[in-house]
């Protein structure tokens, strides 16, 4: 089940994650890694700012997705030298969002939902096609469920959130 979608304004955030370029069928073993963030940020003496989320930065369905699996910041960091944590900031603007109450292999569904609504809406998205797929400037699945809280997956809330075109 998914909320109505809405239009949200988000302001800039600093994060950090590891980056990945998974075929869609490694993608549920590289959204497991987010244990390996939270270690770094540990291991710093740093907490993050909300829920984890996987941020689809290029996207082909059929070969490969760059994707992030990270964590919000109050601040920015440095992450040189740190292996295989990045940092980075997603970009202030304007978000179509929606957020989905259910298992995750019901995000695909989800997601076409909100690309339709969007697409009659007539909005576009920041993005743009190129020969190793769609780029986007900042796509989030954000998971608002602790596992740890929650085990029953039919029951976690995650929030779909893409940036529009300026």
């Amino acid at each position: 089940m998914s909320a109505a979608p809405e239009i949200v304004t988000r302001a800039e955030q600093p994060y950090v994650a590891i980056r990945g370029h998974v075929s869609m069928t490694e993608l549920g073993a590289f959204a497991t890694r987010t244990g390996e963030v939270f270690a770094w940020l540990g291991s710093r003496g740093l907490s993050p700012a909300g829920a984890p989320f996987l941020k689809y930065n290029v996207i082909d369905m059929m070969r490969q997705l760059e994707v992030e699996n990270g964590v919000p910041l109050t601040a920015a960091v440095d992450s040189t030298g740190s292996g295989e944590v990045i940092s980075g900031v997603l970009p202030a603007g304007r978000y179509a969002t929606v957020r989905h109450v259910g298992h995750p292999s019901e995000l695909m569904g989800a997601t076409k939902a909100l690309l339709d609504w969007a697409a009659g809406q007539g909005l576009t998205w920041d993005m743009s096609p190129g020969e190793t797929g769609d780029r986007w400037g900042s796509r989030l699945e954000i998971y608002l469920t602790d596992p740890r809280e929650e085990p029953d997956m039919s029951k976690w809330v995650t929030q779909l959130a893409f940036r529009l075109a300026d």
